[in-house]
């Protein structure tokens, strides 16, 4: 089983609107999901609760009672768990950077999420884990320069995985009706940004990085 966690000292950041739509991608090329919800605004239980599916499964759990649920999801034949942590540094946080085998930080391209970026970033250091940045929310192409900075900072601090998500209008569609955007508009560009996305995060996670891989060392 794999572990991604979406880390982040800063709110607004769309952490459980990119979580909810990459379970969905994950889960519509044959990954068994489970999405572990950590935040106390518990916005993936209610994303769960308004899904008429049961395809995946959404869990709360506390920074105390993470490592014993990810071993029980992993003797269950779950092949991916999703971790949704709070926009602020704590028990959670620390305890998902450090059981997970990658880290997702997504940053809003201005300076405050920027900023915030850092702070996440030296904490991933410290605990000795592997993290990538998410630049998220991006603006129409007529804003482009300020992506373009965003994305040489964001590369200059660690990589940024790709590719970037945009602003659009089917995620936050998605996300009210409880589904991801490769089901609310399959063919819409939302939808192939999503497939891309775990295409991309997939590939990192099979080089062999992060918590498996020191395990295995």
């Amino acid at each position: 089983m794999r572990t991604i966690a979406f880390v982040t000292q800063k709110g607004g950041s769309g952490k459980s609107t990119i979580a909810s739509s990459l379970a969905v991608a994950a889960k519509d090329v044959g990954e068994r999901v489970c999405v572990i919800d950590m935040d106390p605004q518990a916005s993936l239980l209610s994303w769960a609760k308004t899904r008429e599916e049961d395809d995946i499964g959404v869990i709360a759990a506390s920074a105390g009672k993470l490592p014993g649920l990810l071993a029980a999801l992993e003797k269950k034949g779950i092949t991916l768990a999703i971790l949704d942590t709070p926009g602020a540094d704590g028990a959670a946080a620390t305890t998902a950077m450090r059981e997970s085998d990658l880290n997702i930080i997504p940053s809003r391209p201005s300076i405050f999420d920027l900023w915030a970026s850092v702070q996440t970033r030296d904490a991933l250091r410290a605990a000795g884990a592997d993290f990538v940045f998410l630049l998220n929310q991006c603006p129409p192409a007529q804003q482009s320069a300020r992506v373009d900075n965003a994305v040489a900072a964001l590369e200059e601090m660690g990589g940024l995985a790709s590719p970037l998500v945009l602003a659009r209008v089917d995620y936050q569609e998605a996300a009210r009706h409880g589904l991801g955007v490769t089901e609310i508009n399959p063919n819409g560009a939302a939808a192939n940004e999503m497939r891309a996305l775990w295409a991309s995060l997939k590939r990192r996670l099979s080089r062999g990085k992060g918590k498996s891989a020191a395990k295995a060392a």
